[in-house]
């Protein structure tokens, strides 16, 4: 069995609920606030270890009471937590999220100290070999995404790069990714774009996925059951990273996703129990 190194974002998510979200010049008050447990790459480590990977985190937090309690959170959840580097006199990066009664959310991300992951974070990369997978999302900066892509490939480990927030990727690394994961507004941008990824994936939410032309069915959520779709990409991608990393095949890869994905909506955060 393979493991699942995830090289990404850590965030103290700060979530508040308002009936529906303001437009452009309104304010709207907000209902509680909660600090919680997010960032994309930090989403979707605990997503693969849940699924049961051996999982590996590697990133960046501030030197402040958020990010000594975010490393904690994942060393007790059994990722490996030595690429976690503190970063001095900066913050741990932070989330500003408005959910709306809808479940549905808008969120401004804060890099802090996701931005000065460099070439210690790449390093990692180095106990990778065939079997491994290597994670990747684009919440910190694009060159250490990009070299990492390209040192794990080189080792032999599977990349899977998630384009969220989508950014223009060069066409060497989107051609590592198998799979290159987009949603459908991002899959849009990177057609536009005319690159060509080792194997493509794209999300629908509800209407199912698709992974190189064929497709499969979302698994049905009550709309009453829908509290909260935080996370539920980061879910996806988390669980399709261990999957792969057992040697499963596309079907039952996707079918473990796509559960992880479903299940992510049913409870508040972005991860389970995300209290921070």
């Amino acid at each position: 069995m393979g493991r699942v190194l995830v090289l990404g974002s850590l965030n103290v998510d700060l979530v508040t609920s308002v009936e529906r979200h303001p437009r452009p010049g309104e304010t709207l008050l907000g209902e509680g606030l909660s600090r919680l447990a997010g960032g994309k790459g930090a989403n979707q480590a605990v997503a693969a270890a849940a699924a049961g990977a051996t999982v590996a985190m590697v990133g960046c937090v501030g030197d402040d009471e958020g990010g000594t309690a975010y490393v904690s959170r994942l060393a007790g959840r059994g990722i490996d937590v030595s690429g976690v580097r503190t970063v001095a006199g900066q913050p741990t990066g932070t989330a500003l999220i408005a959910v709306s009664d809808d479940g549905e959310n808008t969120i401004i991300v804060v890099p802090g100290a996701n931005a000065a992951l460099d070439d210690r974070e790449v390093a990692a990369v180095d106990d990778l070999g065939p079997g491994d997978v290597l994670l990747l999302q684009l919440e910190v900066p694009l060159r250490v995404v990009c070299a990492a892509a390209r040192r794990a490939a080189g080792r032999g480990a599977r990349v899977v790069l998630n384009t969220a927030p989508y950014a223009a990727v060069p066409a060497d690394v989107v051609a590592l990714a198998d799979p290159l994961v987009a949603n459908e507004h991002e899959s849009v941008a990177l057609a536009e774009s005319g690159l060509v990824p080792g194997s493509l994936l794209v999300t629908y939410g509800a209407n199912g996925t698709a992974w190189n032309g064929r497709t499969w069915s979302a698994q049905v959520v009550p709309r009453h059951q829908v509290v909260d779709t935080t996370g539920a990409g980061d879910a996806f991608c988390g669980a399709l990273a261990a999957a792969l990393a057992t040697g499963a095949d596309e079907d039952t890869a996707m079918r473990k996703a796509l559960a992880a994905g479903a299940a992510a909506v049913r409870h508040t955060g972005a991860q389970p129990d995300p209290d921070l």
